[in-house]
């Protein structure tokens, strides 16, 4: 078999994705281990039958629903390559208007303290040291399984301002105090239809769901937050797209200042910001 006839051979068998030919073309390249533009230039070029075989399997299980990520082990984010499995969440896009944000608060040429909750895969702290080298970054999780995954990825792009710690939230041994404290925690209610939907019924349900409202997280991380904030310190969370009037309440009433909230791609409410001034 050839590549084009393999990619065609997929794409009838991927119909229930938006976007069967590129599911394909990814996963074929994940199994010859080449860049895309291999598949253009050599269309002519034969399959192994292990490589014919290698590709069945992949292609069968994302027609199934297996997120892509998951399949190839890897998710672009911030520009960086990171391992993923299916211990920790999938980087999403919109994770990087939290970085960004996270980014604008910190000084470039001078020395930062930053706390990350629920580091995953370590994609924020990971991008955050990558621009910020001065900064010295806490990334926490619960899971061991997840930290090993976020060490990896630190240790794979040189990265050595980052300490990855096993902990629950706040509960941190010899706890500090910090300039800033950034996460993306879970923040989908119980019952919310979409965790039997799409990538998400792939990923581990503890990375996702908080609560009857989904706020049950948010609401600790608040609260916690400012006995570990150094004055005008500032705390920057990702939440769902209709929490953002409930976060800002939640921060007014736990006396953060400069309280903002900004939109993702789509225009929806997505990152809220205080500051803490005591």
């Amino acid at each position: 078999m050839q590549i084009v006839d393999a990619v065609k051979n997929a794409q009838q068998k991927l119909v229930k994705s938006d976007s069967a030919r590129l599911d394909a073309e990814v996963l074929l390249c994940s199994v010859l281990k080449c860049e895309r533009t291999h598949l253009y230039t050599y269309p002519e070029q034969s399959l192994s039958s292990k490589e014919i075989r290698s590709f069945d399997e992949l292609v069968a299980l994302r027609a199934q629903g297996h997120p892509i990520a998951h399949l190839i082990q890897k998710k672009e984010f911030w520009s960086l390559e990171l391992k993923v499995t299916t211990d920790t969440l999938i980087p999403r896009p919109e994770t990087e208007i939290l970085v960004q944000a996270a980014l604008n608060c910190i000084p470039n040429e001078t020395p930062c303290s930053i706390l990350e909750l629920g580091t995953g895969t370590g994609a924020i702290s990971i991008a955050i040291a990558s621009d910020r080298q001065l900064a010295n970054i806490t990334a926490t999780d619960i899971k061991h399984s997840a930290l090993q995954v976020a060490q990896l990825n630190a240790e794979s792009h040189h990265l050595n301002n980052i300490t990855f710690v096993k902990a629950n939230w706040f509960d941190i041994k010899n706890i500090d105090t910090y300039d800033l404290i950034v996460s993306n925690p879970p923040y989908i209610s119980n019952d919310d239809p979409h965790l039997v939907q799409g990538d998400v019924r792939f990923e581990p349900e503890s990375a996702l769901v908080s609560g009857k409202e989904g706020l049950d997280d948010l609401h600790i991380i608040i609260t916690g937050a400012k006995k570990h904030l150094n004055t005008n310190g500032w705390l920057l969370l990702e939440h769902g797209f209709q929490q953002g009037k409930a976060i800002r309440q939640l921060l007014e009433e736990n006396n953060f200042s400069t309280i903002s909230t900004l939109k993702d791609y789509s225009n929806l409410d997505r990152v809220s910001i205080g500051q803490w001034l005591s």
